[in-house]
Parts: C-alpha cells; sequence; structure tokens
C-alpha cells in the first residue's frame, strides 16, 4: 500500500511539472514514430481463419503474377511502412425531442370491526374518537414530467497522411496517422486509425473516411487557449460527483 502510495505522488509530481513546463514554455509536438507507437491505443482484430498471406508466384513463360491488380506494379500502399492519404469530410446533423408525462394516484383503507373485544379501549385510549371502520386510510398521488431535445452538428474537413502499421491475413490493413501544427503556443492535433481495404484505395493513393472501418478520427488541440477555455479541475470534480 505504501509503494503504491509513493508511486501515485510520484506521477502526480511529475504531471503538475509537466503541466508548469507547458504553461511556461507552452506545448511541444510529440515525438515522430515511424511506422508504429503512432497512436496509444492499439486496433485489435479477429483473425479469418484459411487466408493464405504468401505471394503466388509468376505463371510460367508470363510476366504476368496471379492477384497483381497492374502489369506495371501498384504504386499503391499494400505493405507495412506504406503511406496514404486519408481525406476526412465530415457533415453531420442530428436532431430528436421527446416528452414524457406520468401521473398514478391511489387510495385505500382498512377498518377491522372485531379486534379481540378491545374496541371500546382502543376508543377511550384515543382521543378524538376511535370508528373500527376505518383504523386505517392511505392515499397517494405521484407526477412527473420531463422533456428533452437533442440538436448536435459537426463539420469537420481535414486531409492527413497515415501509416500502414498491420497488414492482416486477408490483405485488409491497419493504418494509424498523426498530424500537429503548432501555431504561437496552441497546438492542432489530428489522429486516425483503422482498418481499410486495398481495393478502397484510389489510383491516388488516398481514400475517404468513409471507407475506414472501426475509424478513430480525433481533432483537438492543447496550449494556451485550451487551458482556458477547459473546466477547472476542482469545479470539474464537484460537477461530477454532486448529487444535485
Amino acid at each position: 500500500m505504501r509503494n503504491l502510495l509513493i508511486v501515485a505522488s510520484v506521477a502526480a509530481s511529475l504531471g503538475a511539472c509537466s503541466t508548469a513546463v507547458e504553461a511556461v514554455r507552452g506545448p511541444q509536438l510529440a515525438p515522430i514514430g515511424y511506422p508504429a507507437a503512432l497512436m496509444p491505443a492499439q486496433q485489435a482484430y479477429m483473425a479469418a481463419p484459411g487466408m493464405r498471406t504468401e505471394a503466388t508466384p509468376a505463371s510460367a513463360n508470363s510476366l504476368w503474377r496471379v492477384g497483381a491488380r497492374t502489369f506495371f506494379g501498384d504504386q499503391r500502399a499494400r505493405r507495412v511502412g506504406d503511406i496514404l492519404t486519408v481525406n476526412i469530410d465530415i457533415d453531420d446533423s442530428a436532431q430528436t425531442q421527446n416528452s414524457t408525462t406520468r401521473a398514478r394516484s391511489n387510495d385505500s383503507s382498512a377498518g377491522v370491526s372485531n379486534l379481540f373485544g378491545l374496541e371500546s379501549s382502543l376508543g377511550r385510549l384515543l382521543p378524538g374518537g376511535f370508528d373500527p371502520a376505518s383504523m386505517v386510510s392511505m392515499e397517494g398521488e405521484t407526477n412527473a414530467s420531463g422533456s428533452g431535445s437533442v440538436s448536435r452538428s459537426e463539420k469537420v474537413s481535414l486531409t492527413v497522411a497515415a501509416v500502414v502499421t498491420e497488414v492482416m491475413a486477408n490483405g485488409n490493413m491497419v493504418i494509424q496517422g498523426r498530424q500537429e501544427v503548432r501555431t504561437n503556443r496552441e497546438v492542432r492535433e489530428l489522429t486516425v486509425a483503422g482498418i481499410v481495404r486495398p481495393e478502397d484505395i484510389s489510383s491516388a493513393n488516398a481514400i475517404n473516411h468513409t471507407q475506414i472501418a472501426e475509424a478513430r478520427i480525433s481533432y483537438g488541440g492543447r496550449g494556451d487557449i485550451s487551458r482556458m477555455q477547459a473546466t477547472p479541475a476542482a469545479q470539474s470534480l464537484v460537477e461530477r460527483f454532486s448529487p444535485f
């Protein structure tokens, strides 16, 4: 337990130091990684059994290899380390509205006409009169109403280069890409990852974000402006755990 506390305190101090250094010197760009380790998250996939991964040799007395896409060679990304262009053009909007009204009321009463012959005694003990026919009476009423609406709109138009980090057994490729641009004391970050089919890559070695399976696209920034717009940590904790 003591070791865990020491590790936690060291991590907190390092995080505080990093935040302090970033506040003074501004955000720093992340180191370049090629081709793997570009993004902290790893893609998991189910390997398809029975897929052939070995290259098919050329036919006898022929320069053509079975399975080749072009005669002179395909310049599109197909191996680990190859680069392709990802066109991100997101223009989505959604709007929903819901309302709910609920009401319930109940009324119940009960009485005892004979209680071991103690009816008269209870009448003397309870002031204000006692009626055995209406010993218990309960009433309740519940009303609830709620309404909610969602109006959402996103529009992102970007282009980023991604690297093939893995080729699956069925030929699909896992890609990861990251782009950082620093302007004064603000860093804009764009990351993209997912699985693509070689057939979906255009002759210009580009692919649209809608053709990426398990797509993970992140666009954000860090620096002075992002820090000023973020909610303070103490306020965020109060809002998260407040019961009211």
